[in-house]
């Protein structure tokens, strides 16, 4: 069994700011589509392109309870949601589960630690799992059947997606999977809002870990620590960094059950299309599946669209929600 694991908040946002020069809303009460655009040709063209056996995607449902009760000010540095994706998210859930992508949120955990309980269980099984996120924590899941594939990257969109094995993820960091979490612990992580130690970047971070083995080795070492300045910042700071250790660490131990697979609603499908205005991406799927011919498909879209033409798909833009992370 192959599994497409998708991290759905990083694909939302991204979905959202690759359509947002577009404007694109529904004419009739001007709801905003951009996201939904966006969002149904990535899950199609992923399952496309990946031929997966079952996907599924994870959202996150509020905060994050033990992140926080570690550290209150975690992601506390993150903008508010932009309005068109809190108005989308809905419509973006009931879409995914009609392409016959099946939906896993938990109130107060992350859709990180689901996915990462996911893995354990699946790949247990011996089931193949390719995970959807340019978060680069997913580092420490890839193994053995496990791969994480990362979108492109805003600042050079033309690498394009990039599958990330064991040897993928030791060149990107300098440290191999199991080794991700000492290295964040480390370096921090700015994007969760998760201070390093001052100073320490991805160099020393490396040097240390290849050096001394783990985090634990590494403060255990704080004596003999080079750069010697480093030495008394280390041991002042050791039980921080334990902490953020826990905090990068995913947790695997939540429930998780696959349950049965869930069939694509074609009429569905159509349907929700119709009622959101959405008429060229209905053609499209519509003419996909043999619901109409592609030279109607072709003839109808030379005449007056009901939604507003998209202009030449912008770059993305950074947001601070999901930061560029590879």
């Amino acid at each position: 069994m192959r599994w497409l694991l998708i991290d759905g908040f990083n694909l939302v946002f991204r979905s959202h700011f690759a359509m947002e020069r577009s404007n694109l809303r529904r004419q009739s009460d001007q709801f905003p589509t951009g996201a939904l655009h966006g969002w149904m040709k990535s899950l199609l063209d992923l399952r496309e392109g990946e031929q997966p056996d079952r996907c599924a995607v994870f959202f996150d449902l509020g905060g994050s309870d033990r992140h926080l009760e570690v550290l209150p000010e975690y992601k506390a540095q993150r903008d508010e949601t932009p309005e068109d994706i809190v108005l989308q998210l809905p419509e973006i859930k009931r879409l995914t589960v009609l392409l016959g992508f099946q939906v896993f949120e938990r109130r107060g955990v992350e859709a990180d630690d689901l996915i990462a309980t996911a893995v354990r269980i699946l790949s247990a099984a011996g089931d193949a799992c390719v995970i959807v996120s340019a978060d680069k924590d997913f580092g420490q899941c890839v193994g053995g059947p496990v791969v994480q594939l990362a979108p492109p990257p805003t600042a050079n969109p033309a690498l394009g997606w990039r599958r990330l094995d064991p040897a993928a993820v030791t060149e990107k960091f300098g440290v191999p999977p199991e080794r991700i979490a000492d290295y964040l612990a480390l370096v921090g992580d700015a994007s969760d809002n998760i201070p390093g130690l001052k100073g320490v970047g991805p160099k020393t971070a490396v040097k240390w870990l290849t050096e001394y083995g783990d985090l634990e080795g590494v403060l255990a070492a704080a004596d003999t620590l080079q750069p010697e300045r480093f030495r008394e910042q280390v041991k002042a700071e050791a039980e921080r960094i334990r902490s953020n250790l826990r905090l990068v660490t995913f947790r695997t131990d939540f429930e998780f059950e696959p349950g049965a697979p869930v069939a694509e609603d074609i009429a569905g499908v159509e349907a929700f299309l119709a009622e959101m205005e959405m008429h060229s991406t209905l053609r499209r799927y519509q003419t996909k599946h043999g619901r109409v011919s592609a030279a109607s498909s072709s003839a109808e879209s030379e005449g007056p669209k009901p939604e507003p033409k998209p202009k030449a798909k912008a770059k993305p833009a950074a947001d601070a929600q999901q930061g560029e992370l590879f």
